[in-house]
Order: structure tokens, then C-alpha cells, then sequence
């Protein structure tokens, strides 16, 4: 704003307040407003978005501009000066797809932009070609990707050949579920209650051969590896950073949706888990599958697994899979690390992990140019409280209720340490890092300044 401002002092002198300022371009106007829409229907956090709608502004020459982004609404206001009355321009986000190829795109539309390599137009139609852009992925390859999170959470867990094959088969259908109950309008919450019991139930029911056949089987990591899938790490951590940067109506919203989704997933596991329980098959707590602290090289195959099979159910970009399989395998073995050199809570592992995961993950977007969330979300994954849910589903459905309300206010804890893990390393990189925001031009956030950062 300030090389706005220098650009145009002439208009903002005595004598050049008695000229009738010109109108911001409507070309520009929607341009900004579309870019935040897509941008925040794509699964970018509202602070991010916020800053690539100011970067448009500047880079266009809206003048005075200010931008309101929630979680379902984006609003930008231009005043032109003088007598003019403000321009107002208002978009509503009515559907979400998670799709970081498109926000990886419009990031570099942005960027572009704003170095001025871009003008309205060439912005505007490359806006049009990411819409009309195809993933980098086909429909049944982010099938694929999702039912491979469940094999590779029963691979890292010892489930065997055999229960990693079910668990993918129980993942993908318990996908397409929901997918059926989404096309007849059914809400989201009741889509994921469908994937949570068709995969608890498929997951009983090896059990139920398992013991019958007697061939041992760990068929609980078939259940386990589909809650790691159905686990929502991406509003989690976005209803986190949105809480950190002053956003405080977005993450409301998205941390009131993360419980909306663990009640559904705990709806549909804990009603399967009752009837199996009511039906005299029961499940032996001891030895309900879990990872431990291992560091076996199945165990971090399998965190390297989760977390690239988690990237491509999100549409990440094909080249940055290697670098999120490292992070994934990085936070386990910190985490296991942790744990069992220096005997640590659980808790204060995930922390190391996932302030680990953030600093390295913000320095990588920041080296490559690209956004945050497609290297963190992912590769958080490997921890996600599958297990310790599970566990609490189980305990509460053989009468335990006080020990599984206390597995499950576990799992939570566990969920928002890893939240709050990931953004800590991004404030240090924050704290130390040269320059403003991305293409913003600010050099600390505007929240901070109204507290006591400002001082």
C-alpha cells in the first residue's frame, strides 16, 4: 500500500482532491473475489487467503482496500476517495473440495501477480484454466489413495497381507458409501456415520472369522487404519493457525466441524462396536492393535505410507510426495524417539513431532514457493489418535465408561496437540524468517498489533 500511495500522491494532494477519482476496474473486483473463493472452497486457511486477496489488491491498484474472509463468507471493500461512495463485492462458499492442486496454482497466481508479471486479463483467464484444470490424479486413483491410508495404518500396526488387503477393500467402500448417500443429499455428518459403519462392520466381521477359523488374526487394525483415514487432520490444524492469527469466527467454525466429524466417526464405530458386544463377540483389550513406540522398518514404511496415500486423497501435487513421506516417517520417529529414550507422555511426543513437522514444512514451502498446508496436513497423519479412539469405543461398549470417556478426551488431546504442534513451528519460522508475509507486503500480522505484540 505504500508504493500505492507513492504511485498516486498527486491524486492525494490538495489539488488533485477536486477531480473525481476514477472507479476501481470490475475486472480486478471480481478477480480478487473469485481467487478467495476457490481458494478457501480448496481447503486454504483463512489467513492465507486473506493475505492472497490483499497481494491481488495491491498488485491491481484496488485502492483502500479491506477484506473479510470467514469460513463460508469472503467479502472485499475499495473506496475510490473523495465523494465516492465504497464498492462492495460479497461471495459465498457453498461446497468444499479438498484439492491442493488448485491451491498450489492459484498460490503461484498470486505470486505472479503481484511481481507484476501478470496483468488483469492474463490473471483472469489463468484463473479460468485452474477451474477448468484437471487433477493430477484420476477419480479412482484418489479412490485408491484413500483406501491405501487404511493399509498402510494396519501395515504400520502389524495387521499382515491379509488384514492390509481388507482394510483397503473396507476403506474404499466405506468411501463409496458416502459418496451414494452424498448424490441423494444426505447431510455430510450422516455421510460419514455410512463410511464409519460399513468399515467397523467389515472390520467385526474378519474378527469374527478370525476367531471361528482361529488364524489370529489383528483384525481391530482393520477399524483402526479406517478411523486414521475418516480423521479430520486438515480442519484441525486449519481451525488452529485460523484461532493463532486473530481469526477467531473461522476457527470456531472449523474446530466446532473437526467435532461434528469425530461424532460421526464415533457414532458409527461405537453403534457397530455395541451390536458385535451384544452379540457375544467380544474384543480383548489387550490386544487391540497399536504401534507402540516401534521402529521397525514395517512400522516406518508404513508411516511413510499414511502419509503420501493421505497426500494424494487430497490431490497434492506428485512432486512433493517424497518430501511428505520423509516428514511422515521424521514425526514418528521423534515421536517414538521421545518416548522411549527419555520416557516421556505421549503428549509432549506428539508436541516434538508436530513442532518438528511445522518448522521443517514451513521452511519447505517457503523454499519451493509453494503453500503450507500441503506439506503439514499430510504428514501429521502417521499420529493421528486412531488407536487410543478405538480403544475408547471398545472400553465404552464392555461397561467401562469412565476409562473410555478418558481414552477418547485422550484421543482429543492427542488431535490438538498435534494442531497446535504444527502451527508452534510455524510461528519459529515466523519469528526468524526475513521478509513479510507471502506477497502480502506485511512484514508481522495486523492481529499482533493489537495486542500486546505491538507494544
Amino acid at each position: 500500500m505504500r508504493d500505492w500511495r507513492a504511485a498516486h500522491e498527486s491524486e492525494l494532494s490538495p489539488d488533485g482532491l477536486d477531480e473525481t477519482p476514477d472507479l476501481p476496474d470490475a475486472r480486478v473486483i471480481s478477480l480478487v473475489l473469485r481467487v478467495g473463493e476457490l481458494m478457501l472452497a480448496s481447503g486454504e486457511s483463512t489467513e492465507a487467503v486473506s493475505e492472497a486477496m490483499l497481494s491481488l489488491s495491491v498488485a491491481f491498484e484496488l485502492p483502500s482496500s479491506e477484506v473479510s474472509v470467514t469460513f463460508t463468507n469472503i467479502s472485499l471493500s475499495t473506496h475510490p476517495g473523495g465523494d465516492q461512495p465504497p464498492i462492495t463485492g460479497e461471495r459465498v462458499v457453498r461446497r468444499r473440495t479438498l484439492d491442493y492442486f488448485r491451491v498450489n496454482e492459484l498460490h503461484t497466481l498470486v505470486e505472479q501477480s503481484a511481481l507484476g508479471l501478470l496483468e488483469v486479463e492474463d490473471a483472469t483467464a489463468r484463473l479460468k484454466q485452474i477451474q477448468r484444470a484437471r487433477m493430477p490424479y484420476p477419480n479412482w486413483g484418489i479412490v485408491v489413495g484413500f483406501g491405501l491410508i487404511a493399509t498402510s495404518a494396519s501395515v504400520m500396526m502389524g495387521g499382515g497381507l491379509i488384514v492390509a488387503a481388507v482394510a483397503f477393500m473396507a476403506a474404499v467402500l466405506g468411501d463409496r458409501t458416502s459418496v451414494v448417500m452424498a448424490r441423494r443429499g444426505v447431510a455430510e455428518f450422516y455421510q460419514m456415520v455410512g463410511a464409519a459403519v460399513v468399515a467397523a462392520t467389515i472390520g467385526i466381521g474378519l474378527l469374527w472369522v478370525s476367531i471361528e477359523l482361529d488364524l489370529g488374526l489383528q483384525a481391530g487394525a482393520i477399524i483402526t487404519g479406517n478411523i486414521m483415514a475418516l480423521l479430520p487432520g486438515r480442519p484441525l490444524v486449519a481451525s488452529l493457525q485460523d484461532g493463532v492469527s486473530g481469526s477467531y469466527v473461522s476457527a470456531t467454525a472449523r474446530l466446532l466441524e473437526t467435532f461434528f466429524t469425530l461424532g460421526a466417526i464415533v457414532s458409527g464405530v461405537g453403534a457397530v462396536a455395541y451390536i458385535a458386544a451384544r452379540l457375544g463377540l467380544g474384543v480383548n483389550l489387550d490386544e487391540l492393535p497399536t504401534a507402540g513406540t516401534s521402529m521397525d522398518p514395517w512400522v516406518l514404511v508404513g508411516a511413510a505410507g499414511i502419509a503420501m496415500t493421505f497426500a494424494i486423497s487430497l490431490a497434492v501435487p506428485p512432486r512433493m510426495l517424497p518430501a511428505i513421506g520423509i516428514m511422515g516417517v521424521m514425526i514418528w520417529v521423534i515421536y517414538a524417539g521421545m518416548r522411549s529414550i527419555f520416557d516421556v507422555p505421549q503428549l509432549m511426543g506428539t508436541v516434538a513431532g508436530a513442532v518438528a513437522v511445522g518448522v521443517v514444512g514451513h521452511w519447505l514451502a517457503r523454499r519451493t514457493r509453494r503453500p503450507v498446508l500441503p506439506y503439514l496436513i499430510p504428514s501429521i497423519a502417521p499420529l493421528l489418535p486412531g488407536s487410543i479412539l478405538y480403544r475408547g469405543l471398545i472400553e465404552i461398549t464392555q461397561g467401562t465408561m469412565v476409562a473410555g470417556l478418558l481414552s477418547l478426551v485422550e484421543a482429543v488431546a492427542v488431535g490438538l496437540a498435534l494442531g497446535a504442534g504444527v502451527n508452534l513451528g510455524g510461528e519459529l519460522m515466523r519469528a526468524f524468517q526475513r521478509g513479510g508475509l507471502a506477497g502480502a507486503g506485511m512484514r508481522s500480522r495486523p492481529a499482533a498489533r493489537r495486542t500486546r505484540g505491538g507494544h
